[in-house]
């Protein structure tokens, strides 16, 4: 046996026994120089971390006995210096001494219930108003992560313990809440790590009670990293939150998370906008259609639900005794459901991953004819009151352009027919931006070389409405353009359609202030 290691290990041990007999602050200051010392050494060292680990001495016992005497520190407080900076050294000692050695892993897991009552105490309200301990709490972090890091069965034992604790107990939740972005970074290395390859955790942290939470709270932090700077910890830290949830897609666990933030009485939650944020997000950087099958279902029915909310609220809006036409008798809505720019928001993300799926399945279909066309199934479904996708989208236009005027050079086209004042708390440009155009999208997108569609469409009364949205609307850019296009392929062999636009008379003309004015004599449709 070297001396030299061995002189270490019994170095270590010495210390140790007499910092714990002591157990005075004025012994700190030399425990955690030693510390210190031997973990800088341990970091540039994998040979001295094998050895240290393995040989006699044994250091385990005296790290365990340091770890309890952390843990049950008399009066422990965030605020102690003396105790902050002794954390910070026995955890750095125990981040570097395990780090890629699997038997150090093991030998270490021992004292994971000692520092996950360091790191509750550190993860308190009032611990996150000492910014002083901020370092402690993410070093501790650190040492947690590294000593499951790439180990399966530590990290399974780690998981599944922590996501089934009492929701007070779960450290992941309390530390997601801490103001430091570098400990919100380490934190999320861990998480990722622990459901990296893993779908019996990746399922556990959408279906558990406890991976509910800390699913919420991890959506709530997302937001709030959002707009952190370009290379900062708190962009990499929402990178990170990104990809954690990215992993969870790509293991097709979408509906259940989805289902798993639904709030009762709310049609959708904010939580679930956040998601589809992210989901939309994870869809368009895909260049290849590989996501799951399981994710079209979900997307349909939460298209269905929110489409039938907003016409239900648009019609209350339009025509609240819902027997008279909507003409220009009814000066402006008469009931307004606040939550409709929610809805509607939420609907946009929803069109945008359906038009993105439904595009990758088609160019996938195009190199090979057998694969599985996902565009169908978002064409064949239909509401639970009957409501096919066809007529939902129309529908949902045809009352939209009644409800929200275009916007051109900064004012407002009101359309003669349907004269009305909109207040612009409840039509402006919050929640109701892009709608109309992805609704045209979508239509071109799904009517695209398919006849039956194509005479859905026209069935329901949709030609007219889809020409009436040939202009220019700031709140939707490019509407213009994306509802030529879909007109090209609701025409597109379809000699029916070809003739109910050619049936199709101009009803008006625009003058030269941009406003829409009738012909006189023109018949209406």
């Amino acid at each position: 046996m070297d001396s030299d290691q061995y002189s270490l290990n019994v170095r270590f041990c010495e210390i140790c026994v007499g910092f714990l007999r002591k157990s005075g602050k004025d012994s700190v200051p030399s425990l955690t120089r030693t510390l210190d010392t031997i973990a800088s050494d341990l970091a540039k060292d994998g040979d001295l971390r094998v050895r240290m680990g393995s040989e006699n001495p044994s250091i385990w016992p005296s790290l365990q006995q340091l770890w309890n005497f952390l843990a049950d520190y008399p009066s422990a407080d965030a605020d102690v210096v003396e105790l902050r900076l002794l954390v910070i050294s026995v955890a750095r000692f125990t981040r570097n001494i395990v780090a890629g050695v699997a038997v150090n892993q093991q030998n270490a897991f021992t004292v994971e219930p000692a520092l996950r009552r360091v790191l509750h105490l550190y993860s308190s309200w009032s611990a996150f108003q000492v910014t002083d301990s901020f370092p402690a709490t993410r070093m501790a972090v650190q040492a947690l992560s590294n000593i499951v890091t790439t180990n399966e069965d530590l990290t399974s034992r780690l998981w599944n313990a922590y996501l089934t604790l009492p929701e007070e107990q779960v450290i992941l939740i309390r530390l997601l809440g801490s103001p430091d972005h570098k400990t919100i970074l380490s934190l999320l290395i861990l998480m990722v790590n622990c459901i990296y390859d893993s779908p019996e955790r990746r399922s556990l942290l959408t279906k558990s009670r406890a991976g509910a939470r800390i699913c919420i709270t991890l959506l709530d932090r997302v937001v709030l990293l959002y707009d952190a700077e370009e290379y900062t910890d708190g962009a990499k830290a929402f990178d990170y939150g990104y990809h954690l949830f990215a992993h969870l897609f790509d293991g097709g666990l979408a509906p259940d998370l989805y289902n798993s933030l639904s709030v009762d009485g709310e049609v959708i939650a904010q939580h679930q906008t956040t998601l589809l944020k992210l989901l939309d997000s994870y869809l368009q950087s895909l260049q290849t259609c590989t996501v799951h099958c399981d994710m079209c279902p979900m997307l349909s029915e939460i298209f269905f639900s929110l489409s039938s909310y907003s016409q239900s609220a648009l019609t209350r809006a339009l025509n609240p005794t819902n027997s008279e036409p909507l003409d220009s008798s009814t000066e402006h809505p008469q009931e307004l459901d606040l939550l409709l720019p929610k809805t509607c928001e939420a609907l946009v993300l929803v069109i945008q991953c359906i038009v993105k799926i439904s595009l990758l399945s088609e160019d996938q279909r195009t190199v090979d004819p057998s694969a599985v066309d996902l565009r169908a199934t978002f064409q064949g479904t239909s509401s639970n009151d009957g409501q096919g996708t066809a007529e939902s989208i129309i529908e949902l236009l045809r009352l939209l352009d009644a409800f929200l005027p275009r916007i051109y050079f900064g004012k407002p086209v009101i359309d003669p027919v349907t004269v009305r004042s909109i207040p612009s708390s409840v039509a402006g440009p919050n929640g109701f931006s892009y709608l109309k155009r992805d609704l045209v999208r979508l239509v071109g997108v799904l009517c695209h070389g398919d006849k039956a569609f194509q005479d859905r469409i026209r069935l329901c009364g949709g030609i007219p409405i889809i020409m009436n949205m040939c202009v220019v609307d700031e709140r939707n850019p490019y509407l213009r353009e994306h509802a030529i296009l879909a007109l090209r392929n609701l025409l597109d062999g379809n000699m029916k359609n070809q003739d109910e636009v050619n049936s199709i008379q101009p009803s008006g003309y625009w003058d030269e202030a941009g406003v829409l004015r009738e012909k006189v004599g023109a018949t209406l449709r």
